[in-house]
């Protein structure tokens, strides 16, 4: 025999309220006493009542899913930002739902048609490549208030942007080679057109030029925030004629991809060449040499990213858009010492 289902009837009977009470309690509970949220959540518990979220997000006009785009989802950098993003939304009245931008690139219209077809309600966006057509669709739309950045952004846009402080971070990296006695510092950068290059390459330039340090064009390397890139990067600065003693890398993968290249070729690190990296990965403590490198908070910018867009959902017509910069930390490690001479 098939038992029947407890509904919304059973609960207000058993709580001794009417049916309207224990919808505002479970839809705005605010608007009811702690005693009687109390007794309704007593009742739910003994009837074994489960509400049907599809009928109520139909009422209220809701998807209750969120959507987070990540450029790659592969790098091991997101899993800590994912593993905040889902902390902060556990239990919450929203899904999370995840894309990888690199392999479903977003067309022109396609973010805003999400939300206008139903499908989400709100968006973090990791993507800093994002079209600027794509992000003023979702503006002309009115949907622009539930979109939040997090780690890249796109300039000139108004969305929240919760970021680490990345020029801070290099000016952290720049100032612990000097203090080892490095003078002659070298940059991998990331792709050209990133935001997170161009604020780290900003953050790294003028620390050396405070610091009086030299600069030669030659010690800027292109890389793409990749093992590839930096095992390529590597090469190039081997065979610089003006080789510089220290190398500031745009991200720990790329710093990975570096020193290997420079063993390789038989530079020693750090003994003949010390490599900083950016992220602090989790395999930055385990690589040999141990990664010295900037920390970023991942977890608690995806925590903050989702509580900035929860408040925005729960609390519809926010206020101005503003940037969250979280602070990085210098990791000293294994693969930075003063230079030889």
């Amino acid at each position: 025999m098939i038992q029947k289902s407890a509904t919304i009837q059973d609960v207000a009977r058993a709580a001794n309220v009417s049916t309207a009470t224990v919808s505002r309690a479970l839809s705005s509970p605010r608007l009811v006493s702690e005693g009687t949220r109390e007794a309704v959540l007593e009742a739910i518990r003994h009837t074994g009542y489960r509400v049907n979220q599809a009928a109520r997000n139909l009422r209220m006009r809701r998807a209750g899913a969120v959507l987070v785009l990540i450029p790659n989802l592969g790098k091991p950098f997101y899993s800590g930002v994912l593993a905040g993003i889902s902390e902060a939304f556990a239990g919450s009245e929203y899904a999370v739902l995840i894309t990888d931008t690199e392999t479903d690139p977003v067309e022109e219209t396609a973010l805003a048609d999400y939300f206008l077809d139903g499908r989400i309600d709100g968006a973090i966006l990791l993507d800093g490549g994002l079209s600027r057509t794509a992000l003023r669709h979702c503006t002309d739309q009115g949907v622009g208030d539930r979109i939040a950045f997090l780690c890249e952004w796109v300039e000139g846009e108004t969305f929240p942007v919760i970021a680490s402080d990345n020029a801070e971070g290099a000016r952290l990296a720049i100032r612990h080679l000097h203090a080892l006695g490095h003078r002659k510092i070298a940059h991998v950068t990331g792709p050209e057109g990133n935001v997170l290059t161009a604020t780290r390459r900003e953050g790294m330039v003028s620390e050396r030029a405070r610091l009086g340090l030299p600069a030669r064009p030659e010690w800027i390397v292109r890389g793409d925030f990749s093992l590839e890139s930096g095992y390529q990067a590597a090469w190039r600065i081997v065979a610089m004629e003006d080789r510089p003693s220290a190398v500031f890398c745009s991200a720990d993968m790329v710093a990975f991809g570096l020193i290997a290249g420079l063993m390789a070729a038989g530079i020693d690190v750090p003994g003949d060449m010390s490599v900083i990296g950016f992220d602090d990965i989790e395999m930055s403590a385990f690589y040999i040499p141990a990664l010295t490198t900037i920390r970023q908070d991942r977890h608690r910018m995806g925590r903050r990213a989702a509580e900035v867009l929860l408040n925005s959902l729960r609390q519809p017509g926010r206020g101005p858009a503003r940037e969250d910069l979280i602070p990085v930390d210098l990791v000293v490690r294994a693969s930075t010492a003063p230079p030889r001479s």
